[in-house]
Order: structure tokens, then C-alpha cells, then sequence
């Protein structure tokens, strides 16, 4: 978190050295970053050395002030062609930012790149752009939650509480409480905030686009010393955590047993095939939320071995689905339809 911290300070530093086109004193940047002088001069050293157009000045009294030479900006920055291509084509792993203003100049970034080149070149990055393609299934445009996601962003980067107004997915009625937000992901398309819950005395997570209004309060609030949230996560089979420490063994039947050892699950999966075909996967986890759904959608084809309350709560999810379906049909299971052995067809031979 401390290196995390850092960077965000640093981000926001030169948010205000860009806006404020005077300059900006470091007495000034301490009191709006709440930290201390000797930080302030640190972080501008380090700025500068990194190569950012940190321009310092002195005014009345040999008062110093700094600012971000906007005119400066980057050095000439010629792209080749296939430098281009791999810009514009990579533009789409930025999407997680949409709605942010960092989203907002890449998008600037993007639209400088397209402008230095001409009609035909264009042509050539659009059609070379279809040859990539990813799905979009079940996403959320995170356009429309801007305001939230900037205030989310602002409550990380000051340390800032946030009160937010929050429906959970069970809840029918919406619930307004403060936050300490640390941290924004992104898991499977959705975008999530993890912070601290004060009225709950834990670190939590949220929706994004679950959060029907977020707030910045004045209030500060202090990331507790040590807090590592990877570490905080790692039992996890996503993105939510649970207070449960379990092993876990399913049996994953063909033809998936192939499928699910391709993929990386969890960081404490291991494989073990065996001679039918199946192959027994264990995990290392704090909690079945995510998991019971992922083993749900293979249907059949997992069975839970241990624990025991695991393989008790698949059956419960499962008689509830025959339930929804009315009476349970006597009709035998489906079978995996045998393969169809290869004909081949010999050629003559030309003589």
C-alpha cells in the first residue's frame, strides 16, 4: 500500500502543478496533499528526474512556486507505423478507466496519434484494428457512473472518506454510509471499489455501478500500517472474501476436465488427473461465494468431494433449480455422445 500511496500522491501532484498555471508553492502542495514540506521537495525531485517539465520559478521575497510547462509537455514523440498499431490497438486494454480523466486523456492521446497521419494510413490502422477482436458479454458502460468513479478516485488519492449511497444485489432499498475507499479493480467486466466499512469494522467491496451517489467528505482517514490487500484477497476465488479457511476438492468430469487445467483458476490450484479421464482440482480458499457459482456452471460435469457443507450447499442449489423447473423429469441423464469413429477415404493412386 505504501508504494500504491506514493504514485497516487505523485498522480495528484501533477494534477495541480497542470492546473495551476501561476505555479504552486510547496507550503501550498503539502497543505492540499496533507503531508509534510520534506515530502512535497521528494516527490518533485523525483518527478523531475523522472523527466516531467517540473518548471520552478521565483517570485516576490525569491518565494519559489512550481508548475507543469504544459508547452513542454513530452518530447517530439515520432511513432512508426507498427508503433502506432500497437498504441491504437492497445487502447482497449484502457477500457477500465472510462469515465476517469485519465480515460479522457488517453482518449486525447489516441485522437494526437490518428491526427499525425494520413487518410490512407488511417484506413490501414482501422483495418488492421478489425483483425483483433474481443467479446463484449455482459458489460457495464461505465460512462454513465463518471461522477462516481472521480470521486472514488479523488477519496483514494487524498485519503479522503467518501459517503456513499449503495444497493446491494440482494437489497431492495438503498443504504447510505461512509467509505475509506484504497483501491479500484476490475473483475470480469465489472468494476469494483475496496475499501474499509467503518459501521462494519472491515475491508469490504462495492459495485461501482451499484452506487447511486458518492459524496467526498472533508474528513481524512488513515490506511492502517501493514495492510497489504493482495494479501488481504488471496484466499479469495475473485473478488470477494470470506472469514472461512477451507480445502477444497472437486472432481471434474470429461470433457471438461480438459478445459479446466488450461486455465488459471487460483494461485493455490493443483491438478491431479486420473485414469478415467476426470482430474481432482484442490484450492486453498477463504470462502465459497464466487466458487459455488463456478461449479455450478459446469453443471454434471463437477462434483464436489470435500467439504462436506460445500457439496451440501451445491445439492441445495440444485434441488432449488429442479424446483423452478416444476417436477423433477424421470427421464435418464444426458449422455456425452460417443464420437463417431473417423472414416478415411484411400486415393488412387495415379499410375
Amino acid at each position: 500500500m505504501a508504494e500504491q500511496s506514493t504514485l497516487l500522491r505523485q498522480w495528484s501532484m501533477l494534477r495541480v502543478l497542470g492546473a495551476r498555471h501561476l505555479g504552486v508553492t510547496v507550503r501550498l502542495l503539502a497543505d492540499e496533499l496533507e503531508v509534510c514540506d520534506k515530502t512535497i521537495r521528494r516527490d518533485l525531485a523525483t518527478l523531475q528526474t523522472a523527466g516531467f517539465p517540473i518548471e520552478e520559478t521565483r517570485g516576490d521575497f525569491g518565494r519559489k512556486s512550481y508548475r507543469l510547462d504544459l508547452r513542454r509537455g513530452a518530447p517530439n514523440l515520432a511513432f512508426t507505423l507498427d508503433e502506432s498499431l500497437a498504441l491504437h490497438l492497445g487502447r482497449r486494454a484502457l477500457l477500465p478507466l472510462a469515465g476517469t480523466a485519465i480515460w479522457e486523456a488517453a482518449q486525447r492521446a489516441f485522437d494526437k496519434i490518428r491526427s499525425s497521419w494520413g487518410e490512407e494510413v488511417l484506413k490501414y490502422l482501422d483495418r488492421m484494428s478489425g483483425a483483433f477482436q474481443e467479446t463484449a458479454f455482459g458489460w457495464t458502460d461505465y460512462a454513465r457512473h463518471a461522477a462516481t468513479l472521480e470521486t472514488l478516485l479523488a477519496g483514494i488519492e487524498q485519503r479522503r472518506v467518501v459517503f456513499v449511497t449503495y444497493r446491494s444485489q440482494n437489497s431492495t432499498e438503498s443504504v447510505t454510509y461512509p467509505i475509506h475507499p484504497y483501491r479500484l479493480t476490475r473483475h470480469q467486466g465489472s468494476r469494483y471499489a475496496i475499501g474499509y466499512k467503518p459501521d462494519d469494522a472491515q475491508v469490504k467491496t462495492w459495485r461501482v455501478d451499484r452506487i447511486e451517489t458518492a459524496r467526498l467528505d472533508p474528513m481524512p482517514f488513515v490506511v492502517p500500517a501493514g495492510l497489504d490487500l493482495d494479501a488481504h484477497f488471496a484466499g479469495s476465488f475473485g473478488i470477494f472474501d470470506g472469514d472461512q479457511q477451507l480445502h477444497v476438492r472437486v472432481r471434474i468430469h470429461p470433457p471438461l476436465a480438459r478445459y479446466v487445467q488450461e486455465k488459471h483458476w487460483h494461485a493455490s490450484q493443483q491438478f491431479t488427473p486420473q485414469p478415467d479421464g476426470s482430474v481432482i482440482v484442490e484450492f486453498d480458499l477463504s470462502g465459497t461465494v464466487e466458487l459455488t457459482a463456478w461449479l455450478l456452471s459446469f453443471g454434471r460435469h463437477a462434483e464436489v468431494i470435500e467439504p462436506a457443507s460445500l457439496r451440501d450447499q451445491i445439492v441445495a442449489e440444485l434441488q432449488g433449480t429442479l424446483a423452478a423447473y416444476g417436477e423433477a423429469s424421470t427421464a435418464p441423464p444426458p449422455q456425452d455422445e460417443p464420437r463417431k469413429p473417423r472414416t478415411t477415404r484411400k486415393l488412387a493412386r495415379k499410375g
